[in-house]
């Protein structure tokens, strides 16, 4: 896999002049360009007409699947210490629309394409990662321009808004075609997720859309579809990951441009530390993941103990203010981010949906009574695969899981699963455990699932509540106004708040 990622992304200079190209072709066709600037790139005569659709997936894929770390400040896994980090402290501002002039808009220029080859396949993925970028742009905003989105070409430089609602629906009704367009016949290339194989594309996009269903559980409907009525269809009926080797990931490569995202990454190295309330998780369940994701403290390694003992690990309090947590490194008491996550050029992949993940969507549908079956199957499954992750991909896991059993692990007061219990006792020990997988994987996932469940239970600051939402960008203040205070006014009566709730959390 190495391999092809290196010959996928790296193999000449001219791929790099083409992905060079596409990305400011790709202007042509945002809604935010002006008419000056098309009549300039309309009369370039270097300005290439079609491009390959396997260099734009591996493009879009590269794009898609890369870490974001602010989710790990969000949700309590790590924190800084040398300055206020607005996410760890619950005070972001405005988001970003850039998604439509970069991801968005090569995958509709990658579809646009594949039209012209007639090969479904690509118009499938296009499908899939359209959803994926509409989803987590809706996710953090509310409403956003869907509809009427990435059509400049068409003269639409100014999109309206389609409320929440809308979007959720539509992304799956795209999911649902793309399912239907996979087949075996068209060849796909310049695939690094899956090296060309559309089974576990299917796979994949079956898989999201139970994701998209599930974190709609507040809601009974989204458009025309029941929401536990679809998840229950796809669960029974459509081809889903049985291992992690479905899992929807990007593997890094030693090579320019396709590392580890936060390789070599100074604030990493320097001023990143673990929070409290995520290290004391793994160390309340003896749970041997804690040593891949961070180091033992500076005091426990002085005292010479070993990696694999708990108690050389602490963590800063999320809520606290930086300057005391700093005073923690003064003590020698505080563990940093395993230094893997910036010294490693390829260290784990980076997942957006994992099949351990997938297993734990399916065991609170079952909780919930969405599906049949045991939800207990599903989260047991779910565990082991986060450890057969961790144990395949972190260097020398011996060091880390030598004589550890999951199936004792699975028996233990805090881990063990019953059926039985209460919904609110079987959600608090699904989401938990989900969280649990989550450190610098799967995006924004464990926030947006703390904001719908309750789970886990964040620590927060006094008189600061965790926000729902971003606000919109600047840009779109400046040059869809009208469109944009049409949405403020639907949604949030004209206010553009952070703790104003969108339609999936009411």
């Amino acid at each position: 896999m190495k391999n092809n990622i290196i010959t996928q992304i790296q193999k000449s200079n001219a791929v790099k002049c083409i992905n060079a190209k596409v990305i400011m072709a790709a202007v042509l066709f945002t809604f935010t360009s002006c008419e000056s600037n098309l009549d300039q790139i309309n009369e370039n005569p270097n300005d290439q007409a079609s491009v390959n659709p396997k260099v734009l997936l591996t493009y879009v894929s590269q794009d898609a699947f890369q870490v974001n770390g602010d989710n790990m400040y969000a949700s309590r896994m790590m924190i800084g210490t040398d300055g206020e980090n607005t996410y760890q402290y619950m005070k972001w501002n405005n988001a970003s629309f850039e998604v439509y002039n970069k991801g968005l808009l090569n995958t509709v220029k990658m579809m646009q394409e594949a039209e012209k080859i007639n090969n479904k396949n690509y118009i499938a993925i296009g499908k899939f990662y359209r959803a994926y970028y509409f989803f987590n742009l809706s996710l953090k905003v509310g409403s956003i321009p869907y509809t009427e989105a990435i059509k400049g070409e068409s003269g639409i430089t100014q999109p309206k808004y389609d409320n929440q609602e809308t979007v959720m629906a539509g992304i799956l009704s795209e999911l649902k075609e793309a399912v239907s367009l996979i087949n075996s016949n068209d060849k796909i290339e310049g695939d690094i997720i899956y090296n060309g194989d559309p089974l576990k594309w299917k796979k994949l996009i079956n898989a999201f859309r139970l994701k998209i269903l599930m974190t709609l559980s507040r809601k009974s409907t989204a458009g025309t579809y029941n929401i536990a009525t679809e998840f229950a269809s796809i669960a029974g009926n459509e081809a889903l990951m049985t291992s992690i080797t479905d899992n929807g990931e990007l593997k890094f490569a030693d090579a320019a441009d396709s590392r580890y995202t936060m390789f070599n990454n100074s604030g990493y190295g320097s001023s990143l530390y673990m929070a409290d309330y995520f290290i004391n998780m793994f160390k309340d369940r003896k749970d041997p993941r804690l040593f891949t994701f961070a180091a033992q403290t500076t005091g426990a390694k002085e005292a010479g103990k070993p990696v694999t003992d708990f108690t050389g690990y602490n963590g800063g309090n999320p809520t606290s203010s930086y300057s005391d947590n700093a005073a923690l490194i003064t003590a020698k008491n505080i563990s940093k981010i395993n230094d893997r996550f910036y010294k490693d050029p390829t260290n784990e992949p980076s997942s957006v949906l994992s099949y351990s993940e997938q297993e734990f969507i399916l065991a609170e549908a079952a909780a919930r009574g969405w599906i049949s079956g045991s939800a207990k199957v599903h989260y047991d499954n779910a565990i082991r695969a986060s450890f057969s992750f961790y144990q395949t991909y972190v260097k020398n896991p011996n060091q880390y899981f030598a004589g550890f059993n999951v199936d004792q692990y699975l028996t233990t007061p805090l881990v063990t699963y019953d059926n039985t219990a209460p919904l609110q006792d079987q959600l608090k020990k699904i989401i938990t455990q989900k969280y649990m997988t989550m450190f610098h994987q799967s995006q924004w996932t464990s926030y947006y699932d703390y904001l719908r469940t309750g789970f886990p239970d964040f620590p927060l600051k006094t008189g600061v509540p965790a926000p729902f939402r971003f606000r919109y960008p600047q840009s779109e203040y400046n040059y869809n106004s009208f469109n944009l205070k049409s949405a403020l006014d639907a949604q949030y009566g004209g206010n553009d708040n952070i703790n104003s709730k969108p339609w999936w959390l009411q």
